[in-house]
């Protein structure tokens, strides 16, 4: 469906390289949003990204779904949820008439957290292992420490 037009986004794609650049005239390649869920596995398996897909020929879009997925981290870190979405700044990347889409999709979704809670409502904050936001530095998203990578 993605392929042939029918659908824009394809969210929980499971990003797999094969599929991330045209491997045939029959079908196009994909481009994966930042992931906005990583499996469980360990650090030495192979672990799965997830994040929302969506066609390579169309660029402009496929950044636009990535700002989305972005704003929604960003909106975790700066503690931003529905109730403010307010607060989120105003980008200019996509022109004026579109500075409002990241606060919007925020005011719709609410922030990382909050989706989270929405569809793992049973899965405390400190307990999402690799979907844990850190708020110590570095990158937003909990990064392996090197005794989960060698052990």
């Amino acid at each position: 469906a993605l392929n042939n037009g029918t659908i824009d986004i394809l969210a929980g794609v499971r990003i797999e390289q094969e599929y991330d650049f045209a491997s045939s005239t029959s079908l196009q390649g994909f481009q994966f949003s930042t992931p906005y869920f990583y499996g469980n596995e360990r650090a030495g398996d192979d672990v799965s990204f997830f994040s929302l897909a969506t066609r390579e020929d169309d660029v402009i879009f496929s950044s636009f779904v990535n700002c989305v997925s972005l704003a929604t981290i960003y909106a975790q870190e700066k503690g931003v949820q529905k109730m403010n979405s307010e607060e989120m700044p105003s980008v200019l990347i996509f022109g004026r008439d579109f500075r409002w889409a990241l606060r919007d999709a925020v005011a719709y979704s609410g922030s990382y957290g909050q989706i989270y809670k929405k569809y793992f409502k049973n899965v405390a904050a400190e307990d999402r292992g690799r979907n844990r936001l850190n708020n110590k530095g570095g990158p937003q998203f909990l990064s392996w420490s090197f005794s989960m990578i060698f052990h």
